[in-house]
């Protein structure tokens, strides 16, 4: 019974807090009420706290569009993770496209120059996703997490302790209302000290004043301690803004490495398809006897390339022309790969050294190669003449 009883009282005594916080309120919107304004540095210190919120959501949802474009995948990923389980693993757009042309490359057969080039188009896709799943799982560890550690813990943190700030200002400024309506009403009994009733209510008004001074001596109490609890949360929005900056350095340097990545792959297949023989690369079966010539990535990235390999040169014109003009051989470390297309080619390994020689009559852009007792007709372009 006593516990129900002190629960009654509690929640009568909440509830005449709420209404008086309620009028207080309303009547400082309709202009009727006086409000104590906070100062300006904590005003400031509420502002910035507002704008870093504000701005670390966009950075944040754009962010993860920017990943995964796909929204469907993000809700998936959003339920899957609020659900505490691991969503199921899916390849991503590259890694299908890859898997589409390596088994269109093995379906026209890896032996033929359109298939083959397929298969190597189609891997070098499996390792650009591979390099996306890496830039996604790195950015979200280093930069995404700790902005939704902030927007769902600290900032939750600074918005709970405002509105109990702004409670606090509520009970302070109702006091502050009721003190003053308490000594209006004093001074207007004491010039209307005419009887002994009106003595007592004067007594009665006193005793008002006096209560009502000593409730705004604690609500004024408790006002500045929330404001000065509330001021050390908000001046830890500096810090904030430095580990930011922290999480967005590691977001750079993971992109640069993913973009590094694709750029090294791409150059590698560009060398790879730049080397098909020219006959391979000529439309409609037509043969061709000038090379189609590759785009050089390096005006592209000028400043990466500085810090990648350089694409390796093969058999330069001066070096063909010299050993089309003599009789002699020279020996030639193979680029890549090859399938002989008939009996009359040579089959080979990529990093073999194999002897070559020019024939007469022969196509300008083949050389005669030999490895052992095995000889025929080789690609100049998968070969580089060694010194």
């Amino acid at each position: 019974m006593n516990i129900m009883d002190f629960n009654v009282k509690k929640l009568a005594a909440d509830a005449g807090t709420f209404l008086s916080r309620a009028v207080q309120f309303t009547e400082e919107k309709l202009g009727q009420a006086e409000k104590t304004e906070l100062d300006a540095h904590l005003e400031n210190l509420l502002s910035k706290a507002e704008c870093t919120k504000l701005w670390t959501e966009k950075i944040m949802k754009q962010t993860e569009v920017l990943l995964q474009p796909n929204p469907n995948a993000r809700i998936e990923e959003f339920v899957y993770e609020k659900l505490d389980r691991k969503a199921p693993s899916r390849m991503n757009n590259p890694e299908l496209l890859g898997q589409y042309m390596i088994d269109a490359g093995n379906e026209f057969g890896p032996g033929t120059a359109y298939g083959n080039a397929l298969i190597k188009c189609g891997e070098t896709q499996k390792r650009i996703g591979t390099a996306d799943r890496e830039l996604i799982q790195t950015s979200a560890i280093n930069f995404l997490t700790p902005l939704r550690n902030f927007i769902e813990g600290d900032y939750k943190t600074i918005t709970k302790e405002r509105k109990l700030l702004q409670n606090k200002r509520l009970d302070l400024d109702a006091a502050k209302t009721r003190l003053k309506k308490a000594k209006v009403a004093e001074a207007r009994a004491a010039q209307l000290n005419t009887s002994q009733p009106e003595e007592n209510n004067i007594m009665i008004w006193a005793e008002e004043v006096t209560k009502s001074e000593q409730e705004v001596r604690i609500t004024q109490s408790e006002f500045d301690r929330q404001a000065e609890i509330t001021r050390l949360l908000l001046e830890g929005i500096s810090s904030t803004h430095a580990h930011h900056l922290r999480c967005l350095n590691d977001f750079v340097e993971a992109q640069m490495t993913y973009y590094a990545q694709c750029y090294q792959y791409m150059l590698d297949l560009q060398k790879q398809l730049g080397s098909f023989p020219s006959t391979f690369l000529s439309n409609n079966n037509q043969s061709s006897s000038t090379p189609v010539p590759s785009v050089s990535a390096s005006s592209v990235l000028a400043s990466a390339s500085a810090s990648l390999p350089s694409v390796s040169n093969s058999i330069v014109p001066s070096a063909i022309s010299e050993l089309k003009s003599s009789s002699g051989s020279r020996k030639a470390r193979v680029l890549y790969d090859y399938d002989a297309a008939n009996s009359s080619e040579l089959s080979l390994l990529a990093d073999e050294v194999i002897t070559v020689y020019s024939v007469h009559g022969m196509d300008s852009d083949w050389l005669m190669g030999e490895r052992g007792n095995q000889k025929g007709k080789v690609p100049i372009t998968y070969l580089e003449l060694l010194n």
